[in-house]
């Protein structure tokens, strides 16, 4: 089989090497005519896959390595029958934990406040459920569930009253409850209290950007960080210069989300072409893995909020996307769009918290809570 893969997905070579001849190539290089003559298409969420790109070739198998499809016309795949598989929650451990970073970082009694989550799928699902285990006060909103499925369901307004806003939903432009720019110029001034935190690790075009810009630079007292941004890879410097924290779409980049999207699209194509399982996840976490001591100890008083950061500390990514982009000085757009993809493909390895053992625990209850949270403890 000849199969082109988005270059970015983690050990792709690896795990794809047993089935065909595997090309690698920038997301945004992948084109129709690079397609054309290709089996399997292995792409992120950089890579739009529709009439556009597939009319004409031989694909029978498109994988995202990504929890959203956003960028696949699955109408369009079904219609052809072109087998599709993606990763649905290969990285929600990994954007959690992106989560509770913020919180220690910019709100060091986030284990006080009330806190909103908005969609609570794969990555809300998992942060609700942390956080209530943590005893922290939370209420969701997400119009497809039930109370069965969430006891705490409220309304929208209520979840944007809260003291920290979490935002996990997909982008949908249509149907009922679409979630493009839910979060406007209406939302900003008047539904959010002052003082609040809001949060965005889901979709750039949540929240609309020029809105939140204007709030922002307009003197609001509120706090914001990114992960995702609107219009990506050219995003706006301006609006990176007025939120707390920037980020550059990297929220679920740990190690083994990374290998466990690979894995979990791998999977899909051998069921749907009914091959054989040539390796396995920890395979390939033993092939990747380099660096890092797993060895967290905590000085006296310290405890699961130092252990969080020790683990990830997102001051260092924002530090570092800044720098990055604001070295750009007056560069065109797609110069800017450059250096964003490439703090994506050059990101340092990062582990989560499964990896880490953490040493030198005081009270009986921050074992717990560490163990909650997925560390191991000694």
């Amino acid at each position: 089989m000849k199969i082109i893969a988005d270059e970015n997905m983690s050990a792709v070579n690896e795990t794809f090497a047993p089935y065909g001849e595997v090309t690698t190539m920038a997301g945004r290089d992948i084109t129709a005519a690079s397609v054309a003559m290709a089996d399997v298409l292995l792409v992120r969420s950089v890579t739009n896959v529709d009439a556009q790109l597939l009319e004409g070739s031989q694909v029978k198998f498109v994988g995202s390595a990504t929890i959203g499809t956003d960028h696949i016309d699955l109408a369009y795949l079904q219609n052809k029958g072109i087998h599709f598989s993606h990763a649905p929650g290969c990285n929600a451990e990994a954007v959690v934990q992106y989560m509770f970073s913020v919180f220690c970082t910019l709100e060091p009694e986030w284990h006080k406040k009330r806190i909103g989550i908005i969609g609570c799928g794969n990555v809300g699902g998992r942060l609700f459920n942390r956080l209530t285990a943590l005893g922290v006060a939370c209420q969701v909103y997400d119009p497809f569930l039930n109370e069965d499925e969430c006891a705490l369901l409220t309304d929208l307004q209520t979840v944007l009253s809260a003291d920290i806003i979490c935002l996990h939903t997909p982008l949908t432009r249509d149907g009922q409850f679409p979630t493009q720019h839910m979060i406007n110029r209406q939302v900003l001034g008047q539904c959010i209290r002052p003082g609040a935190l809001l949060i965005n690790a889901g979709r750039g075009a949540v929240i609309d950007n020029d809105a939140l810009l204007t709030h922002l630079q307009g003197g609001a007292d509120l706090k914001v960080v990114l992960d995702v941004w609107e219009g990506e890879p050219d995003i706006n410097r301006d609006l990176l210069q007025v939120v707390d924290l920037g980020t550059p779409h990297i929220a679920g980049y740990s190690l083994e989300g990374r290998l466990r999207g690979t894995q979990m699209v791998r999977d899909g194509m051998c069921r749907h072409l009914v091959l054989a399982v040539e390796n396995t996840a920890d395979d390939l976490l033993a092939g990747e893995a380099v660096g890092r001591d797993g060895l967290i100890s905590l000085a006296q008083g310290q405890g699961l909020d130092e252990a969080i950061l020790a683990a990830y500390s997102i001051a260092q990514d924002d530090r570092q996307m800044r720098s990055v982009l604001n070295d750009s000085g007056t560069e065109s757009s797609k110069g800017v769009g450059i250096r964003f993809d490439g703090l994506r493909k050059h990101y340092a390895q990062r582990r989560e918290f499964s990896h880490y053992t953490v040493s030198d625990v005081g009270e009986p209850s921050c074992h717990t809570e560490l163990e909650l949270l997925g560390f191991k403890t000694r």
